[in-house]
């Protein structure tokens, strides 16, 4: 965000001056315009064959001047202009990185099978967007076997959530229908919103539509009185304002877009979570968290660059440094080694002491330089008096 702003401040700069200057431009054209005018005016008063007077040609020679003078305070400013316009440029390289090729593996995907499951996450997040052309077509230039990605039942729910948001609720009432009864066990308050949104567009249509507003909210919301009867009076009173119409009413907040995008967002969420199946596809979290991290990738990359030392970074399978992710994006356990203060890897592995604790190999290694007892390595945990052989230690799986 702050090279986005400092990339805006040179920006602002540069419309404040052609404002400026565009004003200024305006005025002296106007000016010249003028002039030359007048002078045609007065010239003009004598006959065609008549030649100019010295006083004339003095005149003349003299808005010849103005004009010229003018017009060269005006290229200055053009001139002064481009100036103020290459900062923005300037700007960009200062505060954006073209090439994130530094911090990237330039051999992630040259194996086959990294480049198999690229395309596969690729395909699985068009079908999940309701682009089923779009996957067919990668499958099938890419070769993929087309049985081992099965669109996921989120492209329905893709598309139900865009019905919702184009205000047809036909998909999303049929869905929520279909699992009223695994909605109501998670408490989910999908069903009722869904009806809620219903019942207001029927009392879109005016005071006609009393009747059949009443016969539907007589017939939907019986079920969810005991969860949301204060909602349900809240329905009710609307009733009242018929006759000059929702939109007037204290209630028009009930038919505001942000109840349809609300709904929408809670469809998606408890329908996710009832499937089983992630909220975002695999590929979005990818790129999501990658945007995060590659700030302070790039600014790391720099520092070691400077200091020459870019070469123990590169071929490892783990960053340099810990990135802080939202909570939405964190699908597993994380251990840190209480001891050396590190993130277990895959050749880190947490270690499971006979006394319960819980250190990295790489501490458990370091301890177990201690003395000798009866030919074996002995080593004390660092939390607890308990001694123990280093090869009791058990690997922990997350």
């Amino acid at each position: 965000m702050e090279s986005c702003a400092a990339v805006e401040k040179e920006v602002e700069k540069v419309i404040n001056k052609f404002s400026a200057i565009n004003d200024h431009s305006q005025r002296i054209i106007g000016d010249v315009i003028s002039f030359i005018e007048k002078l045609r005016s007065s010239i003009a008063e004598g006959t065609p064959d008549d030649k100019l007077t010295p006083g004339q040609v003095e005149v003349l020679n003299d808005a010849l001047s103005k004009v010229k003078d003018k017009l060269h305070r005006l290229t200055t400013e053009h001139r002064d202009l481009h100036g103020t316009v290459s900062k923005v440029g300037k700007a960009i390289d200062r505060n954006f990185v073209a090439d994130f090729t530094a911090t990237s593996r330039t051999d992630a995907f040259q194996s086959e099978r990294n480049v198999v499951l690229l395309n596969k996450i690729m395909a699985q997040h068009f079908y999940r967007q309701g682009m089923d052309d779009v996957a067919d077509t990668l499958i099938k230039e890419s070769g993929l076997p087309a049985e081992d990605i099965v669109p996921e039942p989120y492209a329905e729910l893709h598309r139900i959530w865009e019905a919702i948001h184009n205000g047809d609720l036909s998909p999303a009432l049929e869905w929520a229908t279909r699992y009223s009864e695994e909605l109501d066990a998670r408490n989910s308050s999908l069903e009722f919103k869904l009806h809620r949104l219903a019942f207001m567009q029927i009392l879109n249509g005016g005071v006609h539509v009393q009747t059949e507003a009443i016969t539907y909210a007589r017939t939907h919301f019986a079920k969810f009185v005991r969860r949301f009867e204060k909602d349900i009076q809240i329905l009710m009173g609307t009733l009242i304002y018929l006759p000059i119409g929702i939109h007037n009413s204290p209630y028009k907040y009930l038919t505001a877009p942000e109840m349809w995008i609300e709904t929408a967002d809670v469809f998606l969420k408890d329908a996710c979570q009832l499937l089983g199946i992630n909220k975002d596809s695999p590929l979005s979290v990818i790129v999501n968290a990658g945007c995060t991290a590659l700030p302070a990738l790039l600014n790391l990359k720099q520092v070691m660059m400077s200091r020459q030392v870019t070469g123990i970074w590169n071929g490892r399978d783990e960053l340099p440094i810990e990135i802080d992710l939202e909570p939405e994006n964190r699908f597993h356990s994380i251990f840190a080694c209480p001891i050396l203060r590190q993130q277990s890897s895959e050749d880190n592995p947490p270690m499971k002491l006979l006394c319960g604790h819980v250190i990295s190999r790489d501490a458990l290694n370091k301890l177990s330089n201690g003395p000798i007892m009866n030919n074996t390595f002995r080593l004390k945990c660092p939390y607890c008096p308990m001694e123990q052989s280093p090869s009791d230690a058990k690997l922990i799986y997350f």
